[in-house]
């Protein structure tokens, strides 16, 4: 078996995690393909008694890799999406960062993690994805994102219109500082910070959610995902910013945006019964009162 490792890098309080994790796959006769930037910062810290293979892109990842695991938080994980693509291979998120909403694993968890997975002793969540199309050549060949699809103006330049169409029919004209297009695994992530909803992970919508808008009357909108949006951008600059997830575009008005799901989802791994409203109440502390406590 072999089993993928990514991560940006690591502080020195990760690397005893590390080195644990190492081992036990060590013990489990199973081959670490490793994140070859992260190798190279890696082996200088941990020594690895054994044949290590790397990868550096997507490509890397062969038919013979079984699971990836990130290494680090949220951000992180949402990297392994322009590696896994649409190979089917099940994510699995330590969480070394802070919140670690989508890295559910926690460093405690390491010792038992990789016999949980040759066990096949966990949950699979299907997690779908948002799909940009352009008028001009946009994010390579991973046109895609885990969390959202943002419309955002540069710098600090006046706020945007963005005229949005639903499948080709009018929707609404944003007056904003941008606009946010999210999955529902994106529902807890910066359109939660702008006042979007919750969504839970199953469900096949998209969340549309204008950044500070200025047409006050203008609220968030769920909308099923088996519609296509698509936007025509004003503004007094002529270049504004266009994401997926942590990926940043600088376009134009002249391009032409649309973002529809994409045809292929990814899969989330969770080791135990600590499903999504248990991540909401513990990560997100929901429904909490500090008066209620020692009630």
């Amino acid at each position: 078996m072999q089993i993928a490792i990514y991560s940006r890098g690591f502080n020195e309080d990760d690397i005893d995690d590390i080195r644990l994790l190492l081992d036990e796959l060590l013990r489990q006769e199973i081959t670490p393909v490793i994140y070859e930037p992260f190798y190279k910062e890696l082996h200088q810290h941990v020594q690895l008694n054994r044949h290590v293979e790397t990868f550096s892109d997507g490509a890397g990842l062969t038919a013979k890799i079984e699971f990836l695991i990130s290494l680090g938080g949220d951000g992180t994980l949402l990297d392994t999406v322009t590696f896994v693509r649409d190979k089917d291979i099940p994510v699995l998120g330590v969480n070394f960062g802070r919140l670690g909403f989508l890295a559910n694993a926690g460093r405690e968890d390491i010792h038992h993690l990789v016999k949980s997975l040759v066990a096949r002793n966990y949950v699979v969540d299907e997690r779908s994805l948002i799909h940009l199309d352009a008028s001009i050549p946009l994010f390579g060949d991973v046109p895609y994102a885990l969390n959202e699809f943002t419309i955002h103006k540069k710098d600090t330049s006046a706020m945007v219109k963005v005229h949005t169409y639903l499948n080709g029919e009018f929707l609404n004209t944003y007056w904003a500082d941008g606009l946010i297009v999210a999955t529902p695994t994106g529902s807890t992530g910066y359109s939660l910070s702008c006042g979007g909803p919750i969504v839970f992970p199953e469900a096949s919508n998209f969340v549309i959610t204008p950044v500070a808008p200025h047409n006050l009357n203008v609220r968030p909108l769920v909308i099923p995902d088996d519609q296509v949006l698509s936007f025509e951008i004003e503004g007094r600059s002529d270049q504004f910013i266009c994401t997926l997830d942590s990926r940043m575009e600088i376009i134009d008005n002249r391009v032409q945006l649309a973002v529809k799901k994409e045809s292929f989802s990814l899969k989330l791994l969770r080791l135990n019964e600590a499903n999504f409203l248990h991540t909401l109440r513990n990560k997100l502390l929901w429904g909490i009162d500090t008066r209620n406590r020692g009630k």
